[in-house]
């Protein structure tokens, strides 16, 4: 065991989103098993997400805690609870809590003052972070919670404007400079690319995000070395940015009850799932869900819900509305009796569902999912083919890292890039094809095939001697290092 003197402290600072708090909190957890002490910084009401998690934790010995942040409502003029992105009623509020977000810069300043940790990683959407850890002598290490690619893709696309050439939002363009030819459209960039009323505010935003990545000491990665190596590589030596992989972390979750409690509380009984999925055959479900923030139309569901009907598919069905529109929407989509008619064929989970738990239930034969990167990546973890259906983030350049370079899903034909509701419809016909492709058919079995290579892949790399294991004891060493020099310079 290290001696008390040695032991490195981490403090962990993940942006208050589910995608964001999920990854930190397992990344937390797995560099507390390796007797780092570990400190999470957050707000009260994203605490009751995790903090069972963080129990079962320390019962085990291990050295892991929550410092709670007070929340700014009332200097953003945000109303009380709405200390997490998931939980904004209104595109109006997102300034409001980014403002918030700037506002905790001083509190958190104090808590690093106080805690004098040996390390920050901060999330990247703090990017004052950087400054404030360099004023205090604290390496700051940046988290990118998506894949090398698509920040080497961002890259590209940022610093040689290709887009500029295109002469309709439709006509492909080639993203120059990569390992591969990869082909984007503008309808597939973010909007501050090509909207003129959001690209001063974002596109601000965004910079100040980049050089934040380029001033801190270096960049935590969920992924793994044997997922994306020549975007790895690239990143490091064409982008020079130094970077550890350390993922999938979400297999640091290997017993039920960590599977079934990450995150919200669920809206099903896990056991009730897994039974219902026991009653189907290996391979046979395919599961339906787009993240945690994004509601589709009315619209857009009954086409969904068309499709799963003519497929002939069993199938468990993720669907989150707005409360307010709860019973507009479900009159619209579910017209004409279709949930009792897909009763015993069809599952729908209105709310959070144990995603990780469902995924690796051998029943699961594909994973239709929005290519948000935790779900891509537990999707890889369990070895499920994907059809993938991208919305907006960097979600266009997973779907391409999915279906053109690893060849483990199909695209189910999404064009356009929108936080909001979509212009352009995704018809019943093509999500039906992609269904197909994905489920039967040699096609399907040459992809599950390549899921499965890839899952066993992952799970190496997380393990003793693996490619992720190795990343994070090399990042170990390196600050333990720092560490004696600062107390060798103290005591001087």
């Amino acid at each position: 065991m290290d001696s008390q003197s040695s032991q490195i402290h981490i403090i962990f600072f993940p942006y208050m989103a589910y995608g964001h708090i999920l990854p930190t909190i397992d990344m937390a957890r797995l560099f507390a098993r390796r007797r780092v002490k570990a400190t999470i910084v957050t707000t009260l009401l994203n605490v009751p997400g995790f903090s069972k998690a963080i129990e079962r934790e320390r019962e085990l010995g291990v050295e892991i805690s929550i410092r709670v942040i007070k929340f700014p409502y009332a200097e953003a003029g945000l109303p009380e609870g709405c200390e997490s992105l998931n939980y904004l009623n209104t595109p109006e509020m997102i300034p409001k809590f980014l403002h918030a977000i700037n506002l905790l810069e001083q509190p958190f300043t104090e808590i690093l003052e106080e805690c004098q940790p040996d390390c920050l990683v901060a999330d990247m959407l703090f990017p004052w972070a950087t400054g404030v850890a360099s004023k205090l002598g604290i390496p700051r290490l940046y988290f990118n919670g998506t894949s090398f690619f698509a920040m080497c893709v961002l890259d590209s696309v940022r610093r040689y404007e290709p887009y500029k050439r295109a002469e309709s939002d439709f006509e492909p363009f080639v993203v120059p400079g990569l390992p591969d030819l990869i082909k984007k459209t503008k309808l597939q960039l973010p909007t501050y690319f090509r909207d003129s009323t959001e690209q001063n505010l974002l596109r601000e935003f965004m910079g100040q995000i980049w050089e934040s990545d380029l001033n801190s000491y270096g960049v935590l990665m969920n992924s793994f070395r044997e997922l994306e190596p020549a975007y790895s590589e690239h990143y490091r030596k064409v982008m020079g940015r130094k970077a550890w992989h350390i993922g999938p972390l979400s297999l640091c979750n290997s017993n039920i009850e960590d599977k079934a409690k990450r995150g919200d509380k669920a809206s099903i009984d896990e056991h009730e799932c897994l039974r219902w999925l026991d009653s189907k055959k290996a391979n046979s479900v395919l599961y339906i869900c787009f993240g945690s923030l994004f509601n589709f139309s009315a619209p857009q569901l009954l086409e969904i819900a068309m499709a799963l009907e003519a497929s002939g598919l069993n199938f468990i069905w993720v669907v989150r509305t707005e409360e307010k529109r709860e019973n507009e929407v479900t009159k619209e989509w579910l017209a004409e009796g279709f949930e009792k008619r897909m009763q015993g064929k069809g599952l729908i989970i209105r709310g959070w569902a144990p995603q990780l738990l469902i995924l690796e239930h051998e029943a699961v034969g594909g994973f239709m999912t929005h290519c948000g990167w935790n779900s891509t990546l537990e999707g890889v973890s369990a070895g499920v083919p994907m059809i993938t259906w991208p919305l907006y983030a960097e979600q266009f350049d997973n779907e391409k890292l999915i279906t053109d370079l690893l060849k483990i899903g199909v695209a189910v034909g999404a064009q356009e890039w929108s936080r909001h509701e979509k212009k352009i419809l995704v018809k019943k016909e093509d999500i039906e094809k992609s269904m197909s492709r994905l489920m039967v058919g040699e096609e399907a079995e040459e992809i599950r095939n390549r899921a499965m290579a890839l899952k066993e892949m992952a799970r190496r790399a997380t393990e003793e001697g693996g490619s992720s294991y190795s990343d994070v004891n090399a990042l170990l060493e390196e600050l333990r290092a720092l560490k004696r020099s600062k107390e060798i310079a103290t005591s001087l």
